[in-house]
């Protein structure tokens, strides 16, 4: 995160449009990186009123119109998906010739940030949910017309909230989506099941649960740590003829997790691009 807190001024902004769930989590991230309160403006007509006093608390100006007085350095979209062709035109009067505008809204092309801004220099990314708590990931693409400095500042304000990955193609977004997008569902889903199969071999459903997120929030942090393939992971746990290579027989067999999962992923990433249009 070197750099992020020297990067944006009053008079050159890093401006947040949007500040529920993923805004919110993206300004934290920004604040604990030590950007300074006083470098953001949040710009919001519909905040609730815990998210009001939030930011009253964080010292960071607010709004519910777009202000007319700056030009933002990054402008960075959060709002939802249905209501961003409305909002990308108000947003013209902090844009600048150097302004980069960074779209975390799901299903929303670069043609059509560039349309509906009116401005070149944009990027769309895809964060995921994990990065509440610091740890997700985002892929992002940018356009031509992005400058050098505009991508670099845009992988600060984003890997404030964990990883970030770039994709040279638009396409591939859709994938990337279906993926890291939507793969929290996968994960939580899951720590749903294995609990339910607990309780189908005899546990009760509090002590079922607990096993099942333990032991999932367990396993995903041993894979974030370890540095070892996710393939390692799962053969070191699993002794010949023992009861874990029991149950893979069945998961990893014809029919199993496998196909399961890919046959999921198509139908998000084909999804994900009917929403694209």
């Amino acid at each position: 995160m070197a750099g992020l807190a020297g990067s944006f001024t009053r008079e050159r902004p890093l401006v947040l449009v949007g500040a529920g769930k993923m805004g919110g989590a993206l300004l934290g991230g920004w604040l604990a990186a030590g950007l300074e309160p006083g470098a953001i403006i949040v710009v919001d007509p519909a905040a609730s009123t815990e998210v009001k006093a939030s930011l009253r608390r964080a010292r960071v100006r607010t709004f519910e119109t777009v202000p007319t007085e700056v030009t933002a350095r990054v402008v960075v979209v959060a709002v939802k998906p249905q209501v961003i062709g409305a909002v990308l035109p108000g947003l013209r009067p902090i844009i600048g010739r150097a302004t980069t505008l960074l779209s975390v809204a799901a299903g929303t092309t670069l043609a059509v940030l560039a349309a509906g801004s009116g401005h070149g220099a944009v990027i769309r990314s895809i964060p995921n949910t994990p990065a509440q708590l610091g740890r997700g990931i985002t892929a992002a693409i940018a356009g031509d017309l992005v400058s050098k400095r505009g991508r670099q500042l845009a992988g600060r304000v984003l890997a404030a909230v964990g990883q970030v990955v770039w994709v040279d193609r638009e396409s591939l977004i859709d994938a990337v989506t279906a993926v890291s997008g939507s793969g929290p569902a996968y994960v939580f889903l899951l720590a749903e099941t294995l609990a339910s199969a607990g309780v189908a071999a005899g546990l009760d459903r509090q002590t079922a649960e607990q096993l099942a997120r333990a032991t999932v929030a367990g396993s995903g942090e041993l894979l974030h740590r370890s540095g070892l393939t996710a393939q390692q992971l799962r053969k070191n746990v699993t002794s010949p003829n023992g009861t874990t290579a029991a149950a893979l027989a069945l998961l990893m067999g014809p029919g199993g997790l496998a196909p399961l999962m890919k046959k999921a992923v198509a139908a998000a990433k084909r999804r994900s691009r009917e929403l694209s249009g």
